[in-house]
């Protein structure tokens, strides 16, 4: 078969041809007006050619889709196993069990006593499905009453699939302190990494959560410097505690936010495949894919024409699942307002779902591998958030950074010039500082209350990462 050449018809153009028409359009102007940057300081040009030499970044397998994840986070059990059975039913592929307090809880979540836990997974089919945890401090354990659950039912942990995700460098910075250093907590987390291990649980057990930065404000290289520093403090405790580092990193996986730019989230999820990869290489690992799991961001959402979080989530989904996402919750579009209905449940589960089955979008592996302008990205970010890392390093790791602020500071100078754009009309909410409609009718939310948590005791304090929407200072 011939091949079809596009445009065959009209003389070639080279990149001169364009620069020349460029010129007389801007009329003197500099080139540089047309180059935009990123909150990193990265310099994006208006046009790019293709990369000739690149190639796909190993992630999910070719043509699987990713996991259709569905939070669980309504404080009442029986409401919450309502929820998990009706999203199963209709079209969710796996849970991710939110508790209360932990970093995407946003104010409600599930308790993580044993009652409970049996209660929502009442008639849940716990080895047809994948399950991914929130934890936060007070429900740690939740995880081991999941392992003893399944042994109830006859179910061979190790034959499940379930994500534990305990993150408590995270929990940590989020919170502003801890009870414990880090050098008296970590013994602690190896030994509950071995006390699910005993459980029959194969694990991932710990997960570096980029959320915690994202909600913050930060930029994408200080939230893929992050959470490499999260993931190598968790290697470095797991080696510590006499785990081979082979199996070790096979005990982590990652989480990160997916925002709005859909070709800045795509790089930066491509990216961190490629520096996790870095950081295998240099521990003397024959690089692996690591599960990559992504949420919708909640800095983007906003309370004022809620309707158009549907379409900033949309872009967030389809920007990790072709940045290599193995697994996407989608925020509801009414979780700014409060706990969401069953229609807000359904058009997020439904937006993923007409992306897999009319769209397609998983079944090619890495499109963006030869896309001139996201791989110049994903280089660039490689090389911005290498150097947050090495900072953090520098300062003696992730929690002893954490202790002298100055990451918190940086991070807080992006938000800040965030802030600054949506003020000054460079960056735009659409329905909160552009378009905003004064008569919208509220949109409807779960009568639930929120969830109140007890102060929790620390030995060292230091500024949260706390969690800010951008729209919050126009509501």
């Amino acid at each position: 078969m011939a091949q079809l050449k596009l445009a065959a018809e009209f003389p070639a153009a080279s990149r001169e041809d364009w620069l020349k028409l460029v010129d007389k359009v801007l009329k003197g102007a500099p080139f540089e007006t047309l180059v935009s940057k990123t909150y990193d300081g990265l310099a994006v040009e208006p046009l790019y050619e293709r990369d000739a030499i690149a190639t796909a970044i190993a992630g999910r397998a070719p043509g699987k889709p990713w996991q259709v994840m569905q939070r669980i986070d309504h404080p009442d059990t029986a409401a919450a196993n309502k929820q998990a059975l009706n999203d199963l039913e209709n079209g969710a592929t796996a849970l991710s069990l939110v508790f209360a307090g932990s970093v995407g809880a946003y104010g409600f979540g599930l308790d993580g006593s044993d009652a409970a836990i049996e209660r929502v997974l009442d008639n849940v089919y716990l080895d047809a499905i994948s399950i991914e945890c929130q934890l936060s401090s007070s429900a740690r354990d939740a995880p081991l009453h999941i392992a003893k659950l399944f042994r109830r039912r006859d179910i061979d942990p190790a034959k499940t699939a379930i994500r534990v995700g305990f993150d408590p460098l995270g929990l940590m910075a989020a919170a502003g302190g801890h009870a414990l250093v880090w050098d008296k907590l970590a013994p602690v987390v190896a030994q509950y990494v071995q006390d699910l291990i005993a459980e029959g649980l194969r694990g991932p057990f710990m997960a570096a959560d980029g959320r915690v930065v994202h909600n913050a404000g930060g930029s994408e290289a200080q939230e893929l410097g992050f959470v490499l520093a999260v993931a190598v403090g968790y290697l470095r405790m797991l080696e510590t505690a006499g785990v081979a580092l082979d199996t070790a990193r096979r005990m982590i996986f990652f989480r990160l936010a997916a925002d709005s730019d859909q070709f800045l989230t795509m790089a930066k999820f491509r990216a961190l495949r490629k520096l996790w990869t870095r950081v295998e290489e240099t521990s003397g690992l024959a690089p692996e894919p690591v599960f990559l799991s992504a949420e919708t961001a909640w800095r983007m959402m906003t309370r004022r024409d809620p309707q158009v979080n549907m379409l900033r989530a949309t872009m967030a989904v389809v920007a990790a699942g072709l940045g290599g996402a193995d697994a996407i919750t989608a925020l509801p579009f009414t979780n700014a307002l409060g706990l969401p209905d069953e229609t807000a449940r359904r058009i997020a589960r439904n937006t993923q779902l007409i992306l897999l089955d009319e769209s397609n979008l998983a079944k090619v592996a890495d499109p963006a591998a030869g896309s001139g302008g996201i791989e110049d990205l994903t280089a660039k970010l490689c090389a911005s958030a290498w150097s947050q890392f090495q900072e953090l390093e520098r300062a003696g790791g992730l929690a002893a950074a954490l202790e002298q602020g100055q990451f918190q500071r940086q991070v807080a100078a992006v938000r800040a010039a965030r802030e600054q754009a949506l003020k000054d009309g460079k960056d735009a909410l659409t329905g909160t500082t552009i378009f905003p409609n004064p008569a919208e009718t509220p949109a409807k939310v779960l009568d639930a209350a929120r969830v109140k948590l007890p102060e929790m005791s620390k030995t060292i304090v230091f500024e949260p990462l706390t969690p800010t929407r951008l729209a919050e200072a126009f509501e």
